[in-house]
């Protein structure tokens, strides 16, 4: 069954993939209903949202759409000046709306950028069973703090292998695709010292910081250090400057999920 967190948690995890940005901005029902999300009372509905509208502003076509949105501006304005929301909360509805609101500078058009923008289908990865994300950590200073940070990781159920980059305080970690970006996040904070914020590339090929929730999350804890799977499967190694967050849909076809939860923000939102 679905409800609101479940269903801006897998626009959100759809979004993190830039090849389905313009897809979820193009339809006619997801930017009305994370609009509505905006004014939701649960916090975790409020961040996972204003995740999604972190990703989808990357591409950068998509601003223009995302501010003419009604209801769009202000929403964000009032989640922004709303009183008792984390400053995790405030802080990225305060980003969200200064890149919406910022004066637009498009890009021009090459063969290459144009093909980017032929439609594309959402990637079904279900049969994936790793996943590879890259952190940006705060206080990754020393020896000390990397194994603060090994430390952290290697209890999470879910981990599989990690790697650091010291000098650009990185650390490339291959999980398992159902674990949430968000654990990881969470189990690296509650050393105290540490922070993590997620590394993507947008559309220009640009290194940003996604923000993530790092208070409230439970984090499933090893027993025992995790094994490491086939080789074969996808591994960070490959291409430790990117983050990589693959997509787990449920339906074999490949708008199916998005049809479903388009279905649902009608039926809940529009009578």
């Amino acid at each position: 069954m679905m409800d609101a967190l479940s269903v801006v948690s897998q626009l959100r995890d759809l979004a993190s993939e830039p090849q389905n940005r313009e897809v979820i901005v193009q339809d006619q029902g997801c930017l009305p209903g994370l609009v509505l999300f905006l004014d939701h009372q649960n916090p975790d509905v409020l961040f996972a949202t204003l995740q999604t509208l972190r990703y989808l502003a990357e591409l950068t076509p998509n601003i223009s759409t995302m501010k003419n949105e009604l209801g769009m501006m202000v929403s964000l304005e009032n989640l922004i000046g709303r009183e008792g929301l984390s400053v995790d909360i405030s802080a990225l509805a305060q980003e969200v709306f200064s890149i919406l609101n910022a004066p637009a500078n498009p890009l021009p058009c090459t063969p290459v950028r144009q093909q980017r923008k032929k439609s594309q289908f959402f990637i079904n990865t279900s049969n994936k069973k790793a996943k590879s994300v890259t952190l940006h950590i705060q206080g990754l200073d020393s020896a000390d703090q990397r194994g603060l940070c090994e430390e952290a990781l290697l209890k999470v159920r879910g981990v599989i292998s990690f790697t650091f980059q010291m000098a650009s305080k990185r650390c490339t970690i291959r999980i398992r695709s159902d674990l949430p970006t968000e654990s990881l996040a969470s189990a690296i904070a509650a050393t105290k010292v540490l922070s993590a914020q997620q590394v993507v590339k947008n559309e220009a090929g640009e290194e940003v910081l996604i923000p993530l929730k790092s208070s409230g999350v439970e984090v499933q804890q090893n027993s025992a250090i995790p094994d490491y799977l086939p080789e074969e499967e996808e591994s960070p190694e490959r291409e430790v400057d990117r983050a990589i967050s693959r997509t787990t849909a449920k339906d074999t076809s490949s708008g199916s999920w998005l049809n479903s939860a388009a279905s649902f923000l009608t039926k809940t939102f529009y009578w």
